[in-house]
């Protein structure tokens, strides 16, 4: 039976699909009301926005909110939002809002955002100074915000700093002067007098990499984290979502990043009664086996952990071995992806998020010696101690409320991070078991700032650091993936579906988003490849050898030029600007040869080159675009059969804006790029796309019986028997819709086709969707596929 917090309130509408529209001044609330024809003739029932309250003027993803009070006037402010509401109802179709409750914009001009100009200008005393995480009895600072904007010291700087009436400016930015805090009449005061008597202290931008005192996201200086735990933070920056929930305009909830809030389980349950318990799906990342906590009043996860799960499927694990051999080979890395995220996380702790470790350490040591037992414990050594515990912390968060007894799944967490921390620094184990005991039983402080550290250390030494720098096999290198596990079962997955129906039904289910690192097709594409090992080994040699003489003293280092090669095959066709934006990117996050804060212009310059270069010289272009084109008929087999399992197993499905066809994006910004609406509506109504004909069959059919794939439908699992059984996938929902579909397609098609392989379906007839064919009890799968390569059937009568 599934817990009714997981569920919506009754008469409250659950979507059956969401598609995500990706909102900015480019593309608006009235570019998206036009979609709202085609949307609805593909089967969508729910629009899902990307945040729309007034963010930084220019912002391409709405994360920069400035203003909770109003809807964003680039896109077109609450007229343009209410034609919306009224095209989407008219046509049958809801709307889902992203909302971002963690952190607002202190971006330049400061003055921008109201209520931190107030904080700056007013400091303690401000009505807002309890709206941000401020550390105000900084020992450094007290009383005084740090705000590192300055390109030199403050000495350097002053002579760019120029005094308008109430306010100083530098280049963009502009910060407030304190009420009194210049001299009346002085017509030439001191400007560094004036700036001691202010609510802030100006710096160099990199004293804020150890010195910030105001919690942000993650390691952006620019978005500054809020405290909803405030009742009154949270009534003032949810008044305005909560009114169109009530209102009928708004059906439900993507709450973006909850494990930076201190009580996402506290968060959760005020805004269920206050959206009187609305449709809420939370962007929480699952690592490994872990679970989303059963307390959660949400229905589930924004769906990474299905991604993860679908991808799987289709990567032949029996390959693991060559593929780590052949990336040690080529590259001269490690192929141990555990050693290559001890060392990512351990930099990012002590250098990327080095403020926040401070600011911990400070709070764990005052707590560790005002106790008799651990007073003798060294500020070293309880620092090496965290640093060793934070960096062993597989998890977002182990999910310790202050003042409630702490689960067993919590103590366990804390517990295996603290002996591998041991296990790497054993000479402070006393220092580690006392931070241990802090982070489970310490003063709520402590408790909530531990929490909230954790994430931030996962996000950017996993997923913004790892991921750069291991490249075993790409498609792995996925939010909420693990790169060291190549492949999963079929019988892993179906478990893994009857547990996420009978816990989380309408879970939201994804195969790209605006995070993705890679869009759905490139990921099939380089699944592939592991059933390819022998021809992928020798094209990606044969690449290496032709663009080695484009590589020069100055770089790229083999990694990043195998890097690129993955990258070229599965988003294939790039042009060489694309292609040198993206591993820009990709090696400033890395952080080995360059970086986003001491990027080193003589590396880029020498990998800038190497991809013109390559992509520039016909043999290598040629033995490229020919691999491409031999692995297009399995890449596009597995992207149909993700496509399918992901609409039609448990949970409700996303689809991202443009995703319904082939889609060959990487990571953003290459992923927000402009889609063509006309495009796909023209190619929905002549049936041109077989992918978009899927997505178009399954959705129709979700929306037209709900009851097959709701909160009561069945899941079962159907066994397919012959020779090429493994390679099948297939699973009945609501004993009346079944599908089937290959997986490790290139290895089918190698051996001949599916010979006697046939799958059992449940008893009655059954007609596939798409082709109109009939089937029943025991189907030949080179029946069922045919002209294929998948099959949604419905039973009839």
């Amino acid at each position: 039976m599934t817990d009714p917090r997981h569920l919506p309130a009754p008469g409250r509408p659950a979507p059956t699909s969401t598609y995500r529209l990706q909102l900015h001044r480019g593309f608006t609330f009235d570019d998206a009301a036009a979609t709202v024809g085609y949307l609805a003739e593909l089967g969508v029932s729910h629009l899902y926005l990307s945040p729309c309250l007034q963010a930084v003027p220019g912002s391409t993803h709405g994360y920069d909110v400035i203003d909770h009070s109003r809807l964003s006037e680039e896109l077109g402010g609450a007229p343009a939002f209410g034609r919306l509401v009224a095209t989407a109802h008219a046509a049958g179709l809801g709307l889902i809002l992203d909302v971002v409750p963690n952190h607002m914009a202190v971006s330049e001009p400061e003055s921008q955002n109201a209520a931190w100009w107030s904080v700056l200008r007013e400091g303690p005393a401000s009505p807002y100074a309890g709206w941000f995480d401020i550390v105000w009895d900084d020992r450094d600072n007290p009383g005084r915000v740090l705000l590192p904007l300055l390109g030199d010291s403050l000495d350097a700087s002053l002579p760019e700093l120029t005094r308008t009436g109430d306010r100083l400016r530098y280049h963009r930015h502009e910060v407030p002067l304190a009420p009194g805090s210049v001299p009346a009449g002085d017509p030439t005061p001191d400007l560094a007098a004036i700036l001691a008597r202010q609510h802030y202290r100006l710096c160099h931008w990199r004293v804020g990499t150890e010195e910030l005192n105001y919690r942000r996201f993650f390691d952006i200086t620019t978005l500054a984290a809020l405290r909803v735990e405030d009742p009154t933070v949270y009534e003032q920056t949810h008044a305005l979502v909560r009114q169109y929930v009530r209102a009928g305009a708004v059906d439900g909830l993507r709450i973006d990043h909850p494990d930076g809030l201190a009580d996402p389980h506290e968060y959760l349950q005020r805004l269920a009664a206050d959206t009187g318990g609305a449709w809420i799906v939370v962007e929480k990342i699952l690592e490994g086996s872990e679970h989303l906590p059963g307390t959660w009043q949400c229905a589930g996860t924004t769906g990474y952990d299905a991604l993860n799960q679908i991808m799987g499927l289709f990567v032949e694990s029996g390959a693991e071995a060559e593929f780590t051999e052949l990336y040690e080979a080529l590259t001269g890395e490690s192929g141990d992806y555990g050693s290559v995220v001890s060392a990512a996380k351990k930099y990012v702790v002590e250098h990327v998020l080095a403020a926040e470790v401070n600011r911990l350490d400070e709070r764990l040591t005052s707590t560790a010696w005002a106790d008799p037992r651990t007073r003798d414990l060294t500020r070293r050594g309880i620092r090496e101690a965290l640093v060793a515990v934070l960096s062993s912390f597989e998890v977002y968060r182990a999910y310790v409320r202050p003042g409630e007894p702490v689960p067993e799944v919590s103590r366990q967490i804390v517990r295996a991070a603290c002996e591998r921390a041991r296990a790497v620094a054993p000479s402070r184990a006393a220092e580690v078991d006392a931070v241990g005991r802090l982070v489970l039983d310490g003063p709520a402080d402590v408790v909530v700032a531990f929490q909230q550290a954790c994430g931030p250390v996962m996000a950017k030494g996993v997923e913004d650091t790892a991921f750069y720098r291991y490249a075993r096999l790409l498609a792995l290198n996925e939010v909420g993936g693990d790169p060291g596990r190549f492949g999963r079962s079929p019988a892993d997955f179906h478990r893994y579906c009857a547990d996420l129906q009978h816990d989380w039904p309408l879970t939201m289910t994804t195969l790209s988003s605006h995070d993705t690192k890679r869009s759905e097709d490139v990921r099939a594409r380089l699944c592939v490849l592991t059933e390819d090992a022998r021809g992928w080994a020798e094209t990606a040699a044969r690449l290496l050898s032709l663009g080695e003489k484009y590589v020069s003293a100055a770089g790229p280092d083999r990694n990043s030029t195998y890097f690129l090669l993955q990258t070229l095959v599965g988003a294939w066709p790039v042009s060489a600007d694309r292609a040198v934006a993206y591993m820009e990117k990709a090696s400033r996050e890395a952080k080995l040869r360059t970086s986003w804060t001491d990027p080193d212009p003589a590396y880029e310059d020498a990998l800038r080159r190497y991809v013109h270069a390559a992509l520039a010289d016909d043999e290598f272009r040629a033995a490229l675009e020919a691999y491409v084109e031999a692995l297009t008929p399995a890449a596009r087999v597995t992207s149909l059969a993700q496509k399918l399992i992901q609409l039609t197993m448990p949970g409700v499905p996303d689809l991202y804006q443009g995703s319904e066809t082939q889609l060959l994006a990487l990571v953003d910004p290459d992923n927000r790029r402009p889609v063509d609406f006309s495009r796909l509506r023209d190619t929905l109504q002549a049936a041109r796309d077989d992918k978009q004909q899927v997505v178009a069959a399954a959705l129709r059919l979700r929306r037209e019986r709900p009851e097959c794939f709701g909160p009561e439908a069945a899941y079962e699992r159907l066994e397919a028997r012959g020779t090429s059984a493994e390679h099948v996938l297939a699973f009945a929902r609501g004993g009346r819709v079944v599908t089937v579909t290959p997986r490790l397609a290139l290895t089918v098609a190698r051996r001949g086709g599916w010979g006697d392989t046939a799958v059992s379906l449940p008893p009655g007839r059954w007609v596939n969707v798409t082709t109109g064919a009939a089937a029943e009890g025991s189907a030949p799968l080179a029946d069922l596929l045919d002209p294929g390569p998948v099959a949604l059937l419905v039973r009839a009568g």
